[in-house]
């Protein structure tokens, strides 16, 4: 059985994740509305979003270094003070209809989640250690209904035109809350690497966690259901409205549609992982993720494409936390592990705000997404490098 320390460590994961999850969607949900209150183009909102990408590498690059340092507990109550902040300064910019002010929330926005990704995955990854189960896949569950719940909530205030600056500051008051209550529940030092040897071994331990093959192809397959989701997060609610001629109301239900699909994806990823491995459950979510994204590039039926978004969020799901889990235990050093593959993936983020807005200007945002397609396709042929949790007995699971 799981103490009662860990059961609340576990859960406070749960609600740093959620509180991750409802700022993104609040402000995601608002984007076609704060677009048009900016007076940018497509391509220009694109660059307004590299402010997010910028600030996600940044604090990315950052995070194993500061985990390995001083513990995950330092380094996730700074990255959630910095999602909270970012949310305010959106806010304010928004009001103010200041390009450069959004640009520079989204970047410390950025920051934030870049720099708690590693932190709160190695803690997620040290209780899957000590439970016996698979933990990562319901946390990224928590941040995914923490998109739903912040997308509904979006939805409805974009159909009340409400404004946004007021709803987003509503957000931050919510956030600090549940920073309040959950941050205590994160114990202190784990992740903490011991100082290394002076030895000549020792000193090119790290580059060698660069060199491992299979650890590479896990990052490609991260790499490839990032941009998946990032795609999705950045530029969803314009696609169906630029591409598929919906309004900004039924453009944000769709995006909870497809935060709803990966919500459901990851809740119940822990049963198909048991039961099938990773390698297996990473191919039919690269599998689903295509046919979805297909249809929505290339279906003119604006329902069809609507539900097809569905399973591209079935699709996305369970790439990123089921890859993340498998670096985590690919072999030692876990923090540099989960810290490389995490990388590996924000490449997405980085790459895909700007690239996907520049093909949106120039040949539309539907055809744009033709590069995401590519990359998730090639996603079903490295499955196998994800390997296979070995099932875990009924008895040790909570």
């Amino acid at each position: 059985m799981i103490d009662r320390a860990v059961r609340r460590r576990r859960r406070a994961l749960f609600l740093f994740f959620f509180l991750n999850g409802l700022a993104m969607s609040s402000w995601i949900t608002r984007t076609p509305d704060i677009r048009d209150h900016l007076g940018v183009s497509t391509g220009q909102m694109g660059l307004v979003l590299f402010g997010l990408s910028v600030g996600s590498m940044a604090g990315i690059l950052c995070s194993g270094r500061f985990v390995s340092r001083f513990g995950t507990r330092p380094v996730t109550a700074l990255a959630t003070l910095l999602v909270i902040a970012s949310v305010v300064i959106v806010a304010v910019g928004s009001a103010l209809a200041s390009a450069p002010l959004v640009t520079a929330g989204l970047c410390v926005f950025g920051a934030g989640v870049g720099s708690g990704e590693v932190a709160i995955n190695v803690d997620g990854a040290d209780v899957e250690r000590i439970t016996g189960t698979a933990v990562l896949p319901t946390l990224h569950g928590c941040f995914s209904l923490g998109t739903v719940i912040g997308g509904l909530v979006g939805m409805a205030a974009t159909a009340a035109s409400f404004p946004a600056h007021w709803h987003l500051a509503a957000v931050a008051v919510v956030a600090t809350a549940i920073f309040a209550y959950a941050i205590g529940a994160v114990p202190a030092r784990t992740g903490i690497r011991a100082a290394p040897p002076a030895s000549e071994q020792a000193r090119f331990q790290k580059p060698q966690v660069w060199r491992d093959r299979r650890l590479l192809l896990i990052g490609a397959i991260v790499l490839a259901m990032a941009l998946a989701e990032g795609a999705a997060n950045d530029w969803l609610p314009l696609l169906m409205v630029d591409g598929h001629g919906l309004n900004a109301a039924a453009g944000s239900l769709v995006y909870v549609g497809f935060a709803a699909a990966m919500t459901l994806g990851r809740f119940s990823g822990t049963f198909f992982l048991n039961r099938y491995g990773r390698t297996t459950v990473v191919r039919a979510s690269a599998l689903s993720g295509a046919a979805g994204l297909s249809l929505v590039v290339f279906s003119d039926n604006a329902a069809v494409a609507a539900a097809a978004v569905l399973f591209w969020g079935l699709g996305a799901s369970l790439g990123f936390p089921v890859a993340l889990s498998a670096a985590g235990d690919s072999g030692p050093d876990q923090t540099a592990r989960v810290s490389l593959v995490a990388t590996i993936g924000y490449v997405a983020f980085l790459v895909g705000p700007p690239a996907l807005g520049f093909l949106g200007d120039h040949y539309g945002l539907r055809s744009a997404m033709v590069v995401v397609l590519a990359f998730v396709a090639t996603a079903v042929f490295l499955a196998p490098a994800a390997g296979t949790r070995a099932r875990v007995p009924d008895s040790v699971r909570v």
